[in-house]
């Protein structure tokens, strides 16, 4: 890559950024990131990005909002220094569960969060698998939405699953679910359940067949690993082999570790966009990187090619 074009990364996951940084043959620029005594968040991009593509790698996850400022300083920061386009590759878009008003006097946490990148300056947004596709429509700037499911087909087709079937643990992933399964020759299942309030899940039935099959049970993201778990326990109730977890976004919060130690999964598919400590990562888990998939979106961003032509 030129000269013109530049790479810097907050704190949330180094392993990734460096990873797209070396799929281009780049080094990432350095940057300076302080923390007062108070809390309060210092950057300082250590090196000249007066006219160049600049792009800013960084994750909302946990901590989502001390991640999030560092995000918001990063551009400010890139603003100020006169770079010529600045994009903000987020591989895990937080707040975006809460993308619309589901009841009085909530807010839409994920419109905030878009208002807060356009007011400091980005000029493009690259995440990946969002909560939901209607936060594209909360910017008025470009969004690549990419999906990890190139990375998962691949590893799939690899492990070679005896009879499979694809299973959405909600009516809201059929989508996501059907396309696996149309790219595996699998079958697919829904497991309908009903959320009485936020990280808590009630499986209900099990739709489509599923006894002798070996299930794949595919979402988003893991958060405290409730719904997924109370899945496969649905899937095994209704005869279901071995059930293997695909999930984009290991978020992996509260009893979400233990959770998943404590279920009957073959196999926990996850992807590196939010970073997992060692302590977190349990021996049946695989972990399929994203590097090149985001690398490959900057390579063209930068050069004006086609990014959604990645996926077809």
């Amino acid at each position: 890559m030129n000269d013109r074009m530049k790479i810097v990364a907050g704190d949330s996951n180094p392993a990734l950024a460096k990873e797209i940084a070396d799929y281009l043959d780049m080094d990432l620029a350095e940057v300076e990131l302080i923390r007062f005594k108070d809390g309060e968040l210092s950057v300082k991009i250590c090196e000249n990005v007066r006219g160049v593509d600049l792009f800013i790698i960084q994750s909302t996850s946990n901590p989502a909002n001390d991640h999030l400022m560092q995000l918001l300083l990063l551009i400010d920061a890139a603003m100020r220094a006169s770079a010529r386009r600045i994009t903000a590759i987020i591989p895990y878009y937080g707040y975006a569960r809460q993308d619309r008003k589901v009841e009085p006097r909530v807010p839409i946490s994920a419109k905030v969060v878009a208002n807060l990148l356009q007011a400091v300056g980005v000029n493009r947004v690259v995440t990946m698998e969002l909560h939901s596709d209607q936060i594209q429509g909360f910017f008025d700037i470009p969004v690549d939405n990419l999906f990890a499911s190139p990375k998962v087909i691949e590893y799939l087709n690899e492990i070679n699953i005896d009879q499979p079937v694809v299973v959405s643990p909600d009516t809201g992933g059929v989508v996501r679910a059907r396309f696996l399964a149309s790219r595996i020759q699998a079958g697919l299942a829904i497991i309908d359940k009903r959320r009485p309030k936020p990280n808590v899940s009630e499986v209900m039935n099990v739709i489509g067949e599923v006894k002798g099959k070996n299930c794949i049970l595919v979402d988003d993201m893991i958060d405290t690993a409730g719904s997924i778990t109370q899945a496969a326990k649905a899937l095994k109730a209704n005869g279901a082999k071995d059930i293997y977890c695909v999930s984009t976004h290991a978020v992996l919060s509260g009893p979400a570790v233990e959770r998943l130690q404590s279920a009957d999964f073959r196999e926990i598919i996850i992807t590196n966009t939010i970073m997992v400590p060692e302590e977190n990562r349990l021996p049946n888990m695989k972990i399929l990187s994203t590097a090149n998939l985001f690398g490959e979106a900057l390579r063209r961003i930068h050069e004006g090619e086609s990014v959604s032509s990645l996926f077809l």
